[in-house]
């Protein structure tokens, strides 16, 4: 959310600094993101000055060009090339002189030069209103009445201020706080002063001329709803300080009805709403339910089904607008409006959130709405827009307010315990300043005893029902800098990384173990025979045997010579799981690392009486590595074929081009060396490397998705080079959002194809977290997945 300084000030009277008013806010629970300086206008007007036309005349060489001599204010005149069709002799215009750098509405700045335009000098430019970032008109330059001052730097004349913009992270619960006067009521009640509201007592009714019936059928979703009409009004571009204020935060001026609209919304966080009074057809308002699936165009020109739970605002035919949400485009205020029903209302948040959910729309009004508004701000607020589009727009306001709220909201009431304040903030705080804090966060005491207070409840503080809430804010308040730290602390702190590597160890432990996977602890110290590598084998000074000379380089062998021992005992289904470190010298430096082992061998599931034994294969060992990473949530490795001698084929799985696991099937000299005559797969995983990574890895948890999910299949011709985990990869790139799983279900090699290919048949699936995909929008994702798989990988999509 973001919050103006200025803004902020004319609430509250200080001569704290921007910075001061930061820390303030981030104490008080208004956590500031950011701090920055803002312009209103993008460059701030700089090296513009008020200039007078002196002289003008024709360009000699250009039709539509003039030559003109400029005052501004520097004693001497600057001759201007200009192409306006409106200058002329007599005329304050605006002038950007040589050197300055001039920011348009639209498009890069761009730097003034002394140029020749068709032969003449040209020492500056006069400037239009769009050229300087002051509106979108190109009809000519801006003319400035008699009384502007020749010489006056432009940002002086056009009284630009610098602001300061916060951007406050704002937390769910505080829905009090999404508007500047909800800010500066916490800025107020730490500084123990008041907030100085906007004074809409000058409002009046200037006639009756243009009354419009409201009639809400639906009380539960909408509690509270007023409106009245203004009419005689002119749609046109705001003034420049009703732009300015909302260009500071962010906000794109669009005409000054909708302005003042988004101007009462970011100062009182009430949202407002103004349809075009000639569009409310049969003169009548009516809040209520239409049938499901009634049509319906939004501002967005986006047509929308409409559930039959979505409140709607309707005139006596049709539906006008998304109660809460968003405007239709058929009753929004246009340039040809004259009249308008402006509505100020209180709709139920659950409602809300419910039906901007359901379509997908998030607007600055929902957002609040979500939250929960203040039920006793609507006509406030009406009051305070109707004045501001009476100065901005003119017209009269043409009827009473109708105010419809048949159960007001009640005050919450809520027993606050002074020994239970105490208790819970750890320290005693004096019950003046408890009642001083309350009072300046609006809570009125109800009653007051020497053990506490009785509290009601602002009706616009949602987030507080219980006497912790109302701890909370004292604390807040307070401070929680004023706390004091006790001298003596008594806790077991633990400064090991998270998650710790005994913690991943067991896990995986029990993950292998319930999938029928024993753990083996083997020797460190093997036999030298096992080694491809003497020169970097650690080697015994003293070794016990031949059998024990060195440190052992690999996990494979201990697991091999422990499958070796099992099957001349008649085991021969085995599963086996290791973690140990191996170590090697490199450069006369030792090195250690942590190491996990998987062994596979004989049938993966044994006989039965209505099945045949299954042999192991190198996809049951896969299949278990990719578990294991993604419980991890490593899911960014990339495979490629191995090429160690210790496996007869296996694959790599690198990370940041380090390699993380090696799996596959033994090659037949391995076997041989440790005794074992049946087929092993091994998986081998760089235990530290895994632990780095994870340390670094935050797993997330989120709701499954209540949409439902899409398979679509490609069958495609490809290179024999081209490998699943490519096609796979570009896939993943093409498609981020959408594209949850990539599986292949058929491979075919054979004389029937074309020499040097292979035949792939991959599974896709699509799933939206948020809404049903349309065919329409999977077409459209298969589209970009099949043409960059054609680009990229070669491959060529069987129809």
């Amino acid at each position: 959310m973001k919050i103006s300084y200025n803004w902020l000030k004319e609430f509250i009277q200080t001569d704290k600094t921007p910075q001061e008013i930061s820390v303030i806010l981030t104490g008080t629970g208004l956590e500031v993101e950011s701090l920055e300086k803002v312009q209103a206008v993008p460059g701030g007007l700089e090296g513009l000055v008020i200039g007078y036309v002196k002289e003008r005349t024709q360009h000699p060489n250009a039709d539509r060009l003039s030559i003109t001599k400029v005052d501004v204010g520097t004693g001497t005149d600057l001759q201007i090339v200009c192409g306006a069709a409106n200058v002329a002799a007599g005329q304050k215009v605006v002038v950007a002189t040589v050197g300055t750098t001039v920011h348009p509405t639209s498009g890069e700045p761009f730097a003034i030069n002394k140029s020749k335009i068709r032969g003449e000098v040209s020492e500056g430019m006069i400037c239009a209103e769009d050229e300087i970032g002051l509106g979108t008109s190109h009809e000519g330059i801006m003319v400035l009445p008699e009384d502007a001052v020749v010489g006056t730097p432009a940002k002086e004349y056009f009284n630009l201020n610098d602001d300061y913009m916060y951007e406050i992270g704002l937390t769910p619960n505080r829905a009090d706080a999404t508007s500047h006067l909800g800010t500066a009521r916490d800025i107020a009640a730490f500084l123990k002063t008041t907030v100085v509201k906007p004074d809409v007592s000058a409002f009046a009714v200037d006639n009756n001329s243009r009354v419009i019936d409201v009639v809400v059928e639906n009380e539960q979703a909408s509690p509270r709803y007023a409106g009245l009409t203004i009419s005689g009004i002119e749609v046109k571009q705001s003034p420049q300080w009703l732009k300015e204020r909302l260009a500071v935060i962010g906000v794109r001026s669009i005409n000054n009805i909708v302005d003042v609209t988004n101007y009462v919304l970011h100062e009182l966080g009430q949202p407002l709403h103004a349809f075009d009074a000639d569009a409310i057809t049969g003169g009548k308002v009516i809040v209520k339910n239409c049938p499901e699936g009634t049509l319906f165009k939004t501002l967005d020109d986006t047509e929308r089904k409409l559930s039959a739970d979505d409140l709607m605002i309707c005139n006596t035919e049709a539906p006008m607008c998304i109660a809460g949400v968003f405007g239709g485009k058929d009753s929004g205020v246009s340039e040809k409006t004259t009249s308008i029903f402006l509505e100020s209302a209180y709709f139920n948040s659950v409602s809300v959130r419910k039906t901007a959910k359901r379509h997908g729309l998030k607007t600055d009004a929902s957002f609040r709405f979500e939250r929960g508004t203040d039920p006793d701000m609507p006509v406030f607020a009406l009051k305070r827009a109707a004045m501001l589009i009476k100065e901005v727009a003119g017209g009269s306001i043409s009827s009473d307010i109708i105010d419809l709220y048949p159960n007001p909201v009640q005050a919450p009431v809520v027993e606050l315990p002074y020994a239970k304040v105490d208790r819970l903030i750890g320290q005693q705080i004096p019950h003046e300043e408890i009642k001083a804090i309350v009072t300046g966060l609006e809570m009125q005491i109800v009653n007051e005893t020497a053990e506490g207070l009785t509290l009601s409840i602002p009706p616009y503080r949602v987030d507080v029902t219980r006497d912790v809430d109302v701890v909370e804010d004292i604390l807040r308040i307070y401070g929680y800098n004023n706390i004091h730290i006790p001298t003596q602390i008594r806790a077991s702190l633990n400064t090991s990384q998270r998650p710790e590597k005994d913690t991943v160890q067991n896990l995986l432990s029990d993950l292998l173990t319930a999938n029928g996977f024993n753990e083996i602890l083997s020797n460190s110290l093997t036999k030298s025979a096992y080694s491809e590598d003497l020169d970097s084998a650690v080697k015994i000074l003293n070794p016990l045997s031949s059998d024990l000379d060195i440190m052992r380089q690999t996990m494979l062998f201990s697991g091999l010579e422990a499958i070796a021992y099992n099957q001349n005992r008649q085991a021969a289904d085995l599963k086996f799981y290791e973690f140990g470190k191996v170590y090697s010298i490199k450069e006369d430096k030792y090195i250690e690392s942590q190491r996990f082992a998987i062994f596979i061998t004989g049938d993966a599931s044994p006989a039965q009486w209505n099945q045949k034994a299954k042999a192991s294969t190198f996809y049951n060992i896969k299949s278990l590595v990719d578990g294991i990473l993604k419980k991890l949530n490593v899911t960014d490795a990339i495979l490629t074929d191995s090429d160690t001698k210790e496996l007869a084929y296996g694959l790599n799985y690198t990370r940041n081009n380090k390699t993380l696991v090696t799996v596959g099937k033994v090659a037949a000299p391995a076997l041989k060396k440790a005794g074992v005559d049946k087929e092993v797969f091994y998986a081998d995983i760089n235990f530290d490397q895994l632990m780095t990574i994870a340390k670094k890895n935050k797993i997330v948890y989120q709701e499954i998705s209540k949409f439902p999910a899409v398979k679509r299949d490609l069958s495609m011709l490809v290179d024999k080079a081209v490998t699943f985990d490519q096609l796979k990869r570009i896939a993943q790139r093409t498609e981020k959002k959408l594209l949850q799983q990539v599986d292949i279900f058929d491979v075919y090699e054979g004389d029937k194809l074309p020499a040097g290919k292979k035949s792939y048949a991959l599974s896709f699936v699509l799933q939206d977290a948020e809404k049903t995909l349309t065919d329409k929008a999977i077409d459209s994702v298969m589209q970009k997945i099949m043409y960059n798989l054609e680009k990229e990988a070669g491959a060529e999509i069987r129809k």
